[in-house]
């Protein structure tokens, strides 16, 4: 889903942000916001990281770059910030989505973003943000950094028990509840229960979501 590019950098003193969303009517929408902040301007689009990384190839020069993070059948916000990151003289990549599990934000981290936001964040701390970011500083929303702070205070990992822990790394190896039941001789009422303290635990809502945050954690090993 092209956006294209409408410029290659901003102007003397103006810093300059590529939107990376998968939906044209959100990069819009950001468009409209961030040619509206002081001394920003949006230098050019992408609908997924993929087509990113391609306008950065070509020559495309952001100081900035607004990243989501899940962007439909295109490379997510992860893959694609890992990659920026790794390129010569790379911009900054600031997280902005709607996604605030702990999973998501570690990986973003790690990745190797300078900051995270969520897009009900009002303008004035987007702007914040961006310039803070184009400054080489790090920055986070207040609730990701409370987030950050609690897993640092409980030693960086979710409790989980050594069932759960199993009862995840079965998970994380494609096998179905029934299986998982047949495997460890217990019911797959137990297996649901498990999953369901799992994903509480865990800040997710989906068998995905656990294995990725299991993997983040370190709580278990990549198959």
């Amino acid at each position: 889903m092209s956006g294209g590019m409408s410029g290659t950098t901003g102007t003397t003193g103006t810093i300059g942000v590529l939107l990376v969303d998968d939906h044209p009517v959100v990069r819009r929408g950001l468009r409209a916001m961030v040619d509206e902040l002081p001394d920003v301007t949006a230098v050019g689009e992408a609908g997924d990281g993929a087509e990113a990384l391609r306008l950065l190839a070509e020559g495309a020069r952001p100081h900035v770059v607004l990243m989501d993070l899940q962007m439909g059948d295109g490379m997510h916000g992860v893959e694609a910030t890992r990659r920026i990151t790794a390129l010569p003289s790379p911009p900054a990549v600031l997280i902005l989505t709607t996604y605030s599990t702990d999973a998501d934000i570690l990986a973003a981290v790690e990745a190797g973003a300078t900051g995270y936001l969520l897009k009900d964040a009002p303008p004035e701390e987007v702007a914040a943000a961006v310039h803070a970011a184009a400054r080489g500083e790090t920055v986070l929303a207040a609730p990701v950094a409370a987030r950050l702070l609690g897993r640092v205070r409980s030693g960086g990992r979710p409790a989980l028990s050594p069932r759960e822990t199993e009862i995840l790394g079965l998970v994380a190896e494609g096998l179905p509840n029934r299986q998982i039941s047949k495997r460890l001789f217990i019911s797959e009422a137990t297996v649901k229960t498990h999953l369901v303290h799992i994903y509480d635990k865990l800040g997710v809502d989906s068998r995905t979501a656990a294995v990725a945050a299991g993997l983040a954690a370190g709580l278990i090993r990549a198959v």
